[in-house]
């Protein structure tokens, strides 16, 4: 550490000092190898990664991902099951699920519960894809969907966990922060990890800001929550009688204090607090300019199915993530929240679909004419699928089988990759689980996911933790 100044040394800042003890000591001898390289880390806003040079071809730039936050209906989007048709309505065969744990479907006779609406053969490739989202059917041949997905947990918090942070214990990064850290951002003036939230009708569920949290790695790299309505972040303009010149002389003070104090306490969060003042400053002129839709034409707004720019819409929001993938965002994350179906999967399922599928397609339609969805990765999903047996008038939660679908970023066009059993209960051909999703995202991004760790109580910790294997036959 920077030793103090002899004007700062006095009675009482030798008595602070000293009465840590040795644990002080010991932590100020350790404090690199305990914080990794978050110890270090340069204060300047447009931070470039920790990774000098990428390990793999990049293929994708930046990350849209699509939360659908509930767990939408694998048997209502992607995985058409004729057999499951056949059996609608009678007794589902104990053999799927004897000696099972089945969530709240214990002590019930368990009936099968076909698709709620028929299934088309889409595209050149004839990719199957369910009648409710006849838009994003119509890019079958731009879409890579895995119908084998499988995940660890089946309640709703812990399972968003896992799908973003790779564990359910609190205190991982999120992938978008594994990102930023590793990768940087390109955006000067707008933060490097952006989230947006929608919600439906029906099957809403809580969504917390865990998802997007940077947990060990300092707090810089966290995602920022942009409101889908009004002003997209709170306090955004000045107060009555401040203009900006003394603002900046203000924030230019306070940089320099917070410098000082770096300078003495080798503290990773004062380093973000540098960077994040900078970094608002910049926002208070980029942000209305992101948000002001004024420059789309109508018929681009009618497009996404806008009804009203800024209406805290899934459609507004959509847009919203082309604009900032434009302007150098590295990860935008959008939760829609509307997907859990317990009861009335009917009008729930329709509902949901028409609160996404236009707007989906929209976006993908629109990066691949602007140019960028050869680098744009879009992720589509839940954090699980639901069972192929009925409760009540919906389904349960489903852990075993599930399907989600990405498009652009280096991922193969037109392309259906695994499979499910023929009642769609159990992932049975390439079965890909969330490790496994994770760790090619990131060498889509030209990252090997065994190589991007930071340090924490002495230990490597990664997205992937312990596992996760590249899904090579996704690649293009």
């Amino acid at each position: 550490m920077t030793p103090l100044s002899p004007d700062l040394i006095n009675r009482r800042t030798f008595l602070t000092r000293s009465a840590y003890g040795l644990g002080g000591l010991s932590f100020a001898l350790l404090a690199d190898r305990l914080l990794g390289a978050g110890a270090d880390l340069p204060a300047e806003p447009g931070w470039r990664g920790t990774l000098r040079r990428p390990h793999f071809p990049v293929k994708a730039r930046r990350i849209i991902y699509l939360c659908m936050a509930g767990g939408p209906s694998h048997l209502e989007t992607f995985d058409y099951k004729p057999e499951l048709v056949r059996l609608d309505g009678k007794v589902f065969p104990d053999s799927f699920t004897q000696g099972q744990q089945l969530a709240q479907l214990q002590n019930t006779v368990l009936k099968a519960r076909g698709p709620i609406a028929p299934f088309s053969r889409r595209g050149q490739c004839g990719m199957e894809v369910c009648d409710l989202f006849p838009h994003i059917g119509a890019l079958a041949d731009d879409l890579c969907v895995i119908r084998s997905m499988k995940t660890e947990q089946i309640n709703h918090d812990t399972a968003h966990a896992f799908m973003n942070t790779g564990s359910i214990i609190k205190g991982r990064p999120s992938m978008g922060s594994w990102l930023l850290y590793g990768l940087g951002t390109e955006s000067e003036n707008l933060p490097g990890f952006v989230v947006l939230t929608s919600k439906g009708r029906n099957g809403v569920q809580p969504v917390s800001a865990r998802q997007w949290s940077s947990g060990v790695l300092p707090s810089r790299f966290q995602g920022i929550q942009f409101q889908s309505r009004g002003d997209a972040v709170h306090y955004i303009g000045n107060p009555d009688g401040v203009c900006q010149s003394t603002q900046r002389q203000v924030i230019e003070e306070v940089m320099r204090l917070n410098g000082s104090l770096a300078e003495e306490m080798h503290d990773p969060e004062i380093a973000t607090r540098i960077a994040q003042y900078e970094l608002a400053f910049k926002m208070q002129a980029s942000v209305p300019e992101l948000t002001d839709f004024k420059s789309e034409s109508p018929a681009m707004l009618e497009r996404y199915g806008i009804k009203e720019p800024g209406d805290g819409s899934f459609a507004s929001n959509c847009l919203l993530a082309r604009r900032l993938a434009e302007r150098g965002v590295r990860m935008i994350q959008l939760y829609h929240r509307g997907w859990d179906h317990h009861s009335d999967i009917v009008g729930g399922m329709k509902e949901g679909a028409l609160a996404v599928d236009q707007a989906t397609a929209a976006l993908i339609s629109d990066l691949k004419e602007r140019g960028m969805l050869d680098d744009t990765l879009v992720l589509w999903g839940g954090e699980f699928g639901r069972t192929p047996m009925g409760q009540g008038t919906g389904r349960d939660h489903h852990i075993l089988g599930f399907s989600l679908f990405m498009a652009g970023g280096g991922v193969k066009k037109g392309t259906v990759y695994g499979a499910t059993d023929e009642l769609g209960y159990r992932a049975t051909q390439d079965v890909v689980d969330v490790h496994d999703l994770h760790a090619t995202l990131l060498a889509l991004m030209g990252v090997d996911h065994l190589r991007l760790s930071t340090k924490f109580q002495g230990l490597d910790v990664r997205l992937t933790g312990i596992a996760g294997n590249v899904v090579r036959g996704v690649m293009a």
